[in-house]
């Protein structure tokens, strides 16, 4: 199938739904090199219509990730530098009087997008990152007493430091817990970064990407994505891996019921993607540490300290069906 039949055909039939997912999985390869399974996760994070937070070492491809989904979904974009003196006012938008008509205009912020970058999110102060939690939870904002709503669909996609570097403030529970998915990057392989190293400036290449999809085409993948079948067993599994979270001793605090949504909802656009006729346990175990991790709060007593040991700990305390 050609780019352009892919962006015009409306509706995808099936096979142009996985070439269409094909064509962006390859597009954003081209970027960022060596990350596929990261790529895979990003995807399927967007398909289930929730928000990303990538979180790690300055350098490592978390905003060219972010700019690139923004490029090959075909989305409008703008990227939000935090930073510690950044006003709730800076994202979302003021009013300003016009004297000309004797009233009050608002100008909306740069949260007005379809895909909006939160950039070194846990740089700024915890009443900047409190602008986004309406914006990613209602898709809307609320500026002198009046409601606006956002682009449609909208996605925050946030990178953010680790916290134990200087100058950077701790995200919240509550505004962790909107993110469906938290990632890492990680450092390339060495035939990777030699390929870095010895190519063509990824920035430069950006710009020469053509989108795999537009709003509309990405509505409907988002739709056929919520069709996903999950079996009864596959559901047992989900509850019964909610559950270790819940009881084990290792594990202070443990997913809730929106976790639990989030765990269903990405395991389906990871089957969607993987073009699995259902729900795998295999999709389940693909997305659970970037749905769980950053939800999970080990004991104070537990000998798993990182969000990644904790995930494991529970995948292998549950049974496959």
């Amino acid at each position: 199938m050609q780019r352009g039949n892919t962006l015009e055909q409306l509706p995808l039939s099936a096979e142009g739904q996985r070439a269409t997912i094909a064509e962006a999985r390859k597009s954003l390869g081209t970027i960022i090199l060596g990350k596929n399974d990261e790529i895979s996760l990003a995807l399927a994070c967007l398909l289930a219509r929730g928000h990303l937070l990538i979180e790690d070492l300055p350098g490592l491809g978390k905003t060219m990730l972010a700019q690139a989904l923004a490029r090959v979904l075909g989305l409008s974009y703008q990227r939000i530098q935090f930073t510690s003196d950044l006003l709730p006012a800076d994202i979302v938008g003021v009013s300003v009087f016009r004297q000309q008509s004797a009233e009050f205009v608002f100008q909306p912020g740069p949260i007005f997008a379809q895909l909006v970058l939160a950039d070194e999110v846990n740089r700024a102060t915890p009443k900047a990152q409190s602008a986004l939690l309406e914006a990613m939870e209602e898709q809307q904002v609320s500026v002198d007493g009046r409601t606006h709503a956002l682009p449609h669909p909208f996605f925050v996609v946030a990178t953010q430091n680790p916290s134990d570097q200087v100058g950077t403030f701790p995200l919240p529970e509550s505004q962790l817990d909107r993110f469906l998915m938290r990632l890492e990057l990680g450092y390339p392989n060495e035939e990777n970064e030699r390929a870095l190293i010895t190519g063509t400036d990824r920035r430069k290449m950006l710009p020469t990407v053509a989108p795999a999809l537009n709003p509309q085409l990405l509505e409907q993948l988002q739709e056929e994505t919520q069709r996903v079948h999950m079996s009864e067993p596959l559901i047992d599994y989900i509850q019964a891996l909610v559950r270790h979270t819940r009881e084990s001793p290792e594990i202070e605090t443990g997913l809730s019921p929106r976790g639990a949504l989030a765990l269903v909802a990405a395991a389906k656009s990871h089957a969607f993607i993987e073009h699995h006729p259902g729900v795998f346990p295999d999709d389940v175990q693909a997305v659970f540490s970037a749905v769980a991790g950053h939800r999970l709060k080990p004991a104070s007593g537990s000998s798993f300290r990182s969000p990644l040991e904790l995930t494991r700990h529970v995948l292998a305390s549950v049974a496959i069906p």
